[in-house]
């Protein structure tokens, strides 16, 4: 993605936005239009059929397109783009794909940034061991 395609809102900062910024947000781009948003409708309709299989919507599983949207994600590089250390990216640049996320809820939970696991991660990130690391970063 080159400058010229940055929302309008960024232009003042333009100058801030770093190589990895653009990769990034290219990344989740194509992420979001072109894999979580063909998968909408099967998300959908696995999440009716799970939904009447509770009484409550929190108690509903999680679709199984969903791993497969999360597997995807991690072969890409862009889970648990919130943590610093893991995105490289500045909050400033962070931001922008945090609301990205925020319009796609799907892409939000298969990228492993929704809440409240966001800050989860972050004490397994920082305090877990290798072995929870492995399993849940």
């Amino acid at each position: 993605m080159s400058s010229a395609h940055i929302p309008d809102a960024l232009l003042p900062y333009k100058e801030k936005l770093t190589p990895r910024f653009y990769e990034v947000w290219g990344k989740v781009s194509d992420f979001i239009d072109n894999v979580v948003t063909p998968a909408l409708p099967t998300y959908n309709a696995e999440r009716a059929e799970l939904m009447k299989t509770v009484d409550h919507p929190t108690k509903c599983p999680e679709p199984p397109v969903l791993r497969r949207l999360r597997a995807d994600a991690k072969a890409r590089g862009i889970m648990n783009l919130f943590l610093p250390e893991v995105a490289r990216l500045s909050v400033l640049e962070y931001s922008p794909i945090a609301e990205l996320l925020g319009m796609c809820e799907v892409a939000n939970q298969a990228m492993n940034c929704a809440a409240p696991d966001t800050g989860n991660m972050e004490v397994l990130e920082r305090y877990g061991t290798p072995e929870q690391q492995k399993k849940w970063l």
